[in-house]
């Protein structure tokens, strides 16, 4: 643990205080009575090492600790951290490469299987995953299950873990056990034994900030004696939480939860979180009430890809939402709240307007959008510590310019200030576990233009071999992992001709 500590003070430039006192701020508090945001004005807020001890509602204390950083707070909103229950950071030196591309085509370039394995050093990987979890932090984001699916050998996944750790931010470094085929000598029992060896690693164990989990996509082809070694591997190490993709329908895709229900991986006290769900059944949502389990939603990325989101929304008591690959759009997870509120509205007014009826009201409020980037992510990952200000939490706050020209005005309600009118250029302040992570609108990683130089060099050279490669056209006679047949979406032009 020691060793882990001087690591981050060696990477990390925070404030150095044991105490932060932000006085006069309006905050974005939570009432477990009521179960709803509670909005506290003219207030000031306490934190202690990593965690908040004291709200003062209205009121500025007299006295504080002697090692207290006072922060006038006046003209800002604050709010919990943000929580992103579905990412892939390793994968930033792609980005726009991918701006309009398919799922289809996501499996053959950009995934885990594809041309990464031969193409993608440990140096990019490394770069890839500290440039991504910045990015996030700086949108406000303080919570990240890392689906960390770019380990090709165990020097990636040593590389990806160290970035990880070096970054200051609260990860869920969700290890993903694959089999990668031919491409690469890095077999499944490998990787088995690399995960044995995580869960005992002093840098994780008893980490407050990094947590190991499992992610795993094969619970309907592995052998079942490999399913047993892994859970056995889960339950005997308490890791932090096991994810998996679950699409169904035609991506076929099917990690569900009624099939790990079955192989009695749900009904424990290890969260499972399924991303996408994007044709979710009514066995598989039954499954995830009776055993408490979530969902990850991630709206730009099901808009993007085509996964789509026609079902997911049936779940949403038991949702919270991601990005999912920030390479191809926004890491902002105020934008992923705002795209599922907006597409969400819509498509519920429209089962009203298709019978030609004018609707009167609105189908989902803005603090239910908040709610599933806060409260939601945390019930996900089962840590009540989190995603909430309210004494004995986790201090993780993103800290909101309220005097923006977009946030002017909107303190009558903050969640939807925040929520429908913020962007990433507000958020002035981060922190995680009690320390600046962001401070007055700079990142504070200790040479972070060193780590920006390096990776603008991964992610050109990344770019240029991609853009070079030939591919083949997978469509043309041939089936979705040889089962789904290829259909042709109609394209949209701009202009004539």
């Amino acid at each position: 643990m020691w060793s882990l500590v001087l690591l981050l003070s060696s990477v990390l430039a925070p404030v150095d205080a044991a105490s932060l006192l932000f006085t006069d701020a309006t905050i974005i508090s939570y009432d477990f009575s009521t179960n709803h945001t509670q909005i506290l004005r003219d207030s000031s807020l306490l934190v202690q090492g990593d965690r908040i001890v004291e709200l003062y509602n209205g009121t500025t204390p007299s006295s504080y600790p002697n090692d207290t950083t006072v922060v006038n707070a006046t003209g800002k909103i604050i709010s919990p951290g943000f929580i992103n229950t579905h990412h892939h950071l390793w994968q930033t030196g792609y980005k726009t490469l991918a701006s309009n591309t398919t799922l289809a085509q996501y499996f053959q370039r950009y995934g885990e299987f594809g041309p990464s394995i031969q193409h993608m050093t440990a140096e990019d990987k490394y770069l890839a995953q500290i440039a991504g979890a910045l990015e996030l932090v700086n949108t406000g984001t303080t919570t990240i299950l890392d689906h960390a699916s770019g380990d090709s050998s165990e020097e990636t996944e040593d590389s990806i873990l160290q970035a990880t750790l070096e970054s200051g931010v609260r990860i869920f470094h969700a290890f993903s056990v694959h089999d990668l085929g031919t491409a690469t000598n890095w077999t499944v029992d490998l990787q088995i034994q690399k995960l044995r060896s995580l869960a005992t690693d002093p840098r994780l164990t008893n980490n407050s900030l990094v947590n190991l989990g499992l992610s795993f996509d094969a619970f309907p082809s592995a052998p079942k004696s490999q399913i047993e070694e892994l859970w056995s591997i889960v339950r005997d190490n308490d890791l932090s939480l096991v994810t998996t993709h679950h699409l169904a329908g035609p991506y076929l895709n099917d990690n569900s939860p009624t099939l790990l229900d079955s192989l009695g991986w749900l009904n424990t006290s290890t969260p499972v979180i399924f991303s996408h769900s994007s044709f979710i059944s009514s066995s598989d949502i039954h499954v995830l009430r009776q055993r408490n389990q979530y969902i990850s939603a991630t709206p730009e990325s099901e808009m993007h890809y085509g996964h789509g989101n026609m079902y997911s929304h049936l779940i949403q008591d038991q949702a919270s939402l991601g990005v999912d690959t920030h390479f191809t759009f926004s890491a902002d997870m105020v934008q992923q709240a705002r795209l599922w509120l907006q597409n969400l509205r819509l498509r519920l007014y429209e089962k009203v307007l298709k019978d030609l009826q004018v609707p009167w009201n609105n189908p989902m409020t803005t603090e239910q959008a908040f709610h599933l980037i806060t409260r939601a992510g945390a019930l996900a990952l089962r840590r009540d510590d989190l995603g909430v200000i309210v004494p004995g939490a986790k201090a993780d706050l993103a800290i909101f310019n309220a005097d923006t020209p977009n946030l002017l005005g909107a303190e009558y309600d903050p969640v939807a200030a925040i929520i429908l009118h913020s962007n990433t250029g507000d958020v002035e302040d981060v922190v995680v576990g009690g320390e600046f992570v962001k401070r007055e609108g700079k990142i504070l990683y200790e040479g972070y233009g060193e780590v920006k130089r390096r990776f603008r060099e991964s992610a050109r050279k990344i770019q240029r071999v991609w853009s070079e490669m030939e591919w083949e056209n997978y469509w043309e006679d041939s089936l979705f992992l040889g089962v789904t047949e290829y259909g042709t979406a109609e394209e949209i032009d701009t202009q004539r001709g």
